[in-house]
């Protein structure tokens, strides 16, 4: 007999409950190649927007994934209908959002009432629930990887498993450094900056929704460390530049992330970086040379990138915007960091599988 899952109580005193939640593929084969790992996290933001979570950093390796999700407590006033075909719009597109207008302004001619609130809990069910969430999300995902490989049947080894995570520094902060620290911890990349398929990999490489998790835990971390700040409406805590805040949770990756342990054959037991390498980290403050900054961001706009000025990108853009969504109206994207003085902009060819 299944247990209930651990939930934050409708009480707590915080308004975001956080969980760890993980789920392994079926016979934990390894077939999450790159574009399984692109399409999850497409997905993923897909969901997150609609459901009302958020996801505070994650990762996505060969066979299983990891999430730290924010999930807020439902509010004590419903979204009305107006607020609610805005959040489909922009998380489910346009067709979507216009067929759920359509069926709200039937319902409204009749004034079925029990139709009209049918109709929106279809959606409203979805909502401010780490299980409906997860739900759908892995059930999205097995349609599209089925489709894309012709097959048949479950994807996922059993239904996910979760721990609920205290709202506060500590235990935030240990559980997304190791959520992040996986790819070192399974000898994939030498530097976790690397793993492009996680929160603090893809952070480096400019993602905006990926550095933006990352600002919650530093206000988290920052909160406990001035909690008058916090408190005074007058003096509200001021937000850290995006620099500093990679840079801070570099110093936690390595502080966290030391080798451990000793094999016969003189290894780590426990894969991650060793001694030197996490007080050099340390030391500098977690700082990365220019070159590395602008290394990340190059690397995050892969398949087919364009980059140079606003004009030269947009230019190519035009010429090849079919290989685009009709709502994409420009193509040049600045390259936020450390490279905005340069003024680069990048474009990311969304066209997978080209040839020629």
């Amino acid at each position: 007999m299944r247990q209930r899952r651990l939930k934050a109580p409708a009480n707590s005193y915080s308004d975001t409950a956080f969980y760890h939640c993980i789920s392994r593929v079926v016979n934990r084969d390894f077939v999450f190649g790159d574009d399984e790992r692109e399409e999850f996290v497409r997905l993923m933001r897909v969901y997150e927007r609609l459901c009302g979570v958020r996801v505070v950093t994650y990762c996505v390796m060969s066979n299983h994934f990891h999430l730290l999700l924010g999930v807020p407590k439902k509010p004590d006033v419903m979204p009305s209908n107006g607020e609610l075909i805005a959040t489909v719009r922009a998380s489910l597109g346009l067709l979507a959002a216009t067929n759920l207008e359509y069926d709200l302004k039937q319902a409204a001619k009749i004034k079925s009432t029990p139709w009209e609130e049918e109709i929106r809990e279809r959606y409203l069910r979805r909502m401010w629930d780490v299980s409906s969430f997860m739900k759908t999300l892995k059930q999205r995902f097995t349609q599209w990887f089925n489709r894309r490989h012709k097959r048949k049947g479950t994807l996922w080894e059993d239904r996910f498993r979760s721990v609920l995570v205290q709202s506060a520094s500590g235990p935030v902060a240990a559980m997304a450094a190791y959520i992040d620290l996986n790819p070192i911890r399974a000898n994939m990349v030498e530097d976790p900056q690397e793993y492009r398929w996680s929160g603090y990999g893809a952070a480096m490489g400019g993602d905006a929704l990926a550095t933006e998790g990352l600002h919650e835990i530093d206000k988290i971390r920052h909160s406990e460390m001035n909690p008058e700040s916090a408190e005074s409406s007058v003096k509200p805590m001021l937000r850290r530049s995006a620099v500093e805040v990679l840079e801070d949770y570099r110093m936690l990756l390595y502080s966290r992330g030391e080798e451990r342990g000793v094999a016969k054959d003189g290894s780590a037991l426990k894969k991650g970086f060793t001694r030197e390498e996490s007080q050099q980290v340390i030391t500098e403050g977690g700082r990365l040379p220019r070159s590395v900054y602008l290394r990340c961001r190059v690397r995050y706009f892969t398949d087919g990138a364009v980059i140079g000025s606003r004009d030269f990108v947009n230019e190519v853009f035009t010429n090849l915007k079919e290989r685009f969504g009709e709502n994409r109206k420009t193509g040049a994207r600045l390259m936020r960091g450390l490279a905005k003085d340069e003024g680069l902009y990048a474009m990311r060819d969304l066209k997978r599988d080209a040839v020629g």
